[in-house]
């Protein structure tokens, strides 16, 4: 095994983002219908090697090789995944609104979508220093495609059958309905959000003219009621 795939003589990897290890504690399970769908949330620290970028944003911390993401993830039924994806996509909206930084939300055309996901939508915040939006978030639907990578299904709840107890034509009582096979979940992930590019759109949006940064008002009972950042 290679050196750099072991840590403290474990199988150990770095990972790109929460959505991998949240998504495989649930690898080859069978979850039940009413479980569903399962929501998560997880702070972690993300490494990418960013390969491809060709030397773009190489210092700063808009692309960085480590950096720490808040990942959301659910895990539903094929019906409802469509429904999820958009209130996923919803709580990072209300975290760059509670923020109050301009962004516009962008669906992605096929070409520019993951191969994993079948649906996705990117927020991008508004940088005044490069007069661009640059994306904040990434929303997406991956179908059962990761679901079946891993075997993880759920058993859909059996259809009541009304007519379980009456007798057939033989005066014998029907069969009750066998238990539905598993089929496999959904699985739905978006970042909410990239702390470092955060922490860019709050400084750039914010700054003064003197070069001061106003503190927003949701992060000023965390800053110990602070609303300037002074320039030294």
């Amino acid at each position: 095994m290679p050196e750099s795939h072991t840590c403290n003589g474990e199988d150990a990897f770095l990972i790109p983002t929460a959505e991998v290890p949240l998504t495989n504690m649930h690898a080859g399970a069978i979850l039940e219908e009413s479980e569903l769908p399962i929501s998560y949330c997880a702070l972690t620290p993300c490494f990418r090697a960013e390969a491809g970028s060709y030397g773009r944003d190489t210092r700063g911390l808009i692309r960085t090789h480590q950096f720490y993401k808040v990942e959301m993830v659910k895990i539903t039924t094929a019906e409802t995944s469509a429904d999820e994806h958009e209130k996923l996509t919803r709580h990072a909206q209300e975290c760059l609104e509670e923020l109050k930084i301009p962004y516009k939300k962008m669906r992605l055309c096929s070409g520019d979508v993951g191969f994993s996901a079948q649906h996705c939508y990117d927020l991008e915040a508004w940088l005044p220093s490069t007069g661009e939006y640059r994306e904040i978030s990434s929303c997406s639907n991956t179908g059962d495609f990761q679901a079946r990578r891993m075997a993880l299904r759920y058993r859909p709840a059996p259809v009541a059958d009304t007519n379980a107890d009456e007798p057939n034509k033989g005066g014998k009582k029907k069969k009750k309905a066998k238990k539905p096979k598993p089929v496999l979940c959904h699985t739905i992930n978006g970042s909410g959000l990239a702390v470092g590019r955060t922490l860019v759109a709050v400084l750039e949006n914010y700054q003064t003219p003197d070069g001061d940064v106003v503190v927003p008002e949701v992060l000023r009972p965390y800053m110990g009621g602070l609303e300037i950042l002074k320039k030294k």
